[in-house]
């Protein structure tokens, strides 16, 4: 195994990590600046207002992405997989 193809196989990795994180980071985000505005105009300061709607979000997009982020996953293991015989040449 050379440097390009370590370096390629990093790159592929953290990519894949970032595109499967991405979805729920972003909505946790998005859910928790809408909470935050909500409580700053109502006064509210519950720490579980703010924790409850994020975890139903995750969970939420978890059931809408779970799928393609299971298949998405798998192929790149199984592309992992497959570049063992050329990695160890």
């Amino acid at each position: 195994m050379d440097v390009g193809m370590a370096t390629t196989l990093l790159r592929e990795g953290i990519l894949q990590v970032l595109y499967l994180a991405a979805p729920m980071l972003l909505t946790a985000l998005l859910v928790g600046l809408v909470v935050a505005i909500l409580q700053a105009t109502t006064s509210i300061q519950e720490q579980t207002l703010t924790f409850v709607p994020k975890v139903i979000a995750i969970l939420l997009i978890l059931g809408f992405l779970g799928g393609w982020m299971f298949s998405s996953l798998s192929g790149y293991t199984i592309r992992l997989f497959q570049m063992i015989p050329q990695m160890a040449r």
